[in-house]
């Protein structure tokens, strides 16, 4: 018999999955709930790029073309994916949002298959691959004071590009990727001022310096002792990162790859360490609360933005759909990735962040749970 799958969702990591399995011979359809695949893609900030070579960045079975460059712009991902689907001829169903997963009863030859609760109805599968993605839902804190703030609080997933915020103080609250590059690209284009709210120094490393990509250092060290990482990443933040501590950016207590395995990555500097030696953005401790139109940070210094956005991260949003099934560990996150199975038939891809590349583990993924789950038949 034929291997049913259902892929739910059609980001990099659901049409990988995708692909890899409808090689290997099974009959396979992704939903998606939007109406395009890419979705999360289309709604990132303008000037983004993946922070991940091009070569690195590729899924199995198509090359992301020469043309889109070294560092492959926001616009150009969603051309490749949306030409990857086709290039496979990929099975999507838009529009079907899975509201629950379910383990159905042995049938009369004790095969125990998926049940999936759906908008568009219930259907089943022998095997379910999750692919909803690491940064599904946003995450806002619930700041003490927000509510009486006159200005604008806002999550920096809103965040497109810095025109609307031309003349205006902005405080940008999370030292993320995206946190500082919003910073860094309000800072050059018009803001009239930028801080940017830390509450735990991040890991800074060059995204490249010449030739050499920090994801090349990050895969060459991807299955070393954490210990060993650790203590060669402090020498490598010191040859490679000026000292920034007197600017709010100290090298972090706890080291490179302690602090990856704990699910925060390193920022990788493409310009927000020349931004903040020039003042430009000016790094400040992490927000406290909201007392009429000033912001308190954590050391009681106060500040009287129009605009905070809100770069504090993301939900996976999966408890919903499969909470039920023990599957799930700390704050949402899969007790079990990496192309293994976290119960009988289900597997989880695009829910981890790894030093070496987010594009490059779909991939590896992807490989992963085609060969174990067609085995597995």
């Amino acid at each position: 018999m034929v291997l049913t799958v259902s892929v739910i969702g059609a980001g990099p990591a659901g049409l990988s999955a995708a692909a890899t399995l409808q090689a290997r011979g099974a009959d396979v359809t992704v939903l998606e709930k939007s109406q395009h695949v890419a979705n999360a893609w289309r709604h990132h900030y303008d000037r983004l790029h993946l922070h991940t070579t091009r070569g690195l960045s590729r899924l199995p079975g198509l090359a992301i073309p020469r043309k889109y460059g070294r560092w492959v712009a926001r616009d150009d991902v969603v051309r490749y994916l949306e030409t990857y689907a086709a290039h496979h001829g990929l099975r999507v169903e838009r529009g079907v949002e899975v509201t629950r997963l379910d383990r159905s009863a042995p049938d009369v030859d004790a095969v125990r298959r998926w049940t999936l609760t759906t908008t568009d109805g219930t259907r089943t599968a022998d095997v379910v691959v999750v692919a909803t993605g690491y940064n599904h839902t946003p995450h806002l804190p619930d700041w003490p004071g927000q509510d009486a703030f006159p200005g604008e609080v806002t999550h920096a997933s809103r965040y497109r590009n810095p025109a609307p915020y031309a003349g205006r103080h902005v405080l940008v609250a999370g030292v993320g990727n995206t946190g500082a590059e919003i910073a860094q690209d309000l800072a050059e284009n018009g803001a009239a001022s930028v801080h940017l709210a830390v509450r735990t120094p991040p890991h800074i490393v060059p995204r490249n310096q010449g030739p050499w990509a920090a994801q090349y250092t990050g895969v060459l060290v991807r299955h070393l002792p954490d210990a060993l990482v650790d203590a060669v990443g402090v020498a490598v933040r010191k040859a490679s990162v000026p000292d920034l501590t007197d600017l709010g950016l100290p090298i972090p207590d706890v080291g490179i790859a302690t602090r990856v395995a704990q699910g925060s990555v390193p920022l990788q500097d493409i310009g927000i360490v020349a931004a903040v030696q020039a003042g430009t953005v000016r790094v400040v401790r992490a927000i406290d609360r909201f007392d009429g139109a000033e912001v308190v940070l954590a050391d009681g210094a106060r500040l009287t933005p129009d605009i905070v956005l809100a770069a504090t991260g993301y939900r996976r949003a999966l408890e919903p759909v499969l909470g039920h099934l023990g599957v799930l560990g700390e704050r949402g996150k899969p007790l079990v990735t990496n192309g293994r199975p976290a119960a009988p038939g289900l597997y989880f891809t695009g829910f981890t962040n790894p030093i070496s590349g987010m594009f490059r583990e779909m991939a590896a993924d992807a490989r992963r749970i085609a060969r174990h789950a067609t085995r597995a038949r």
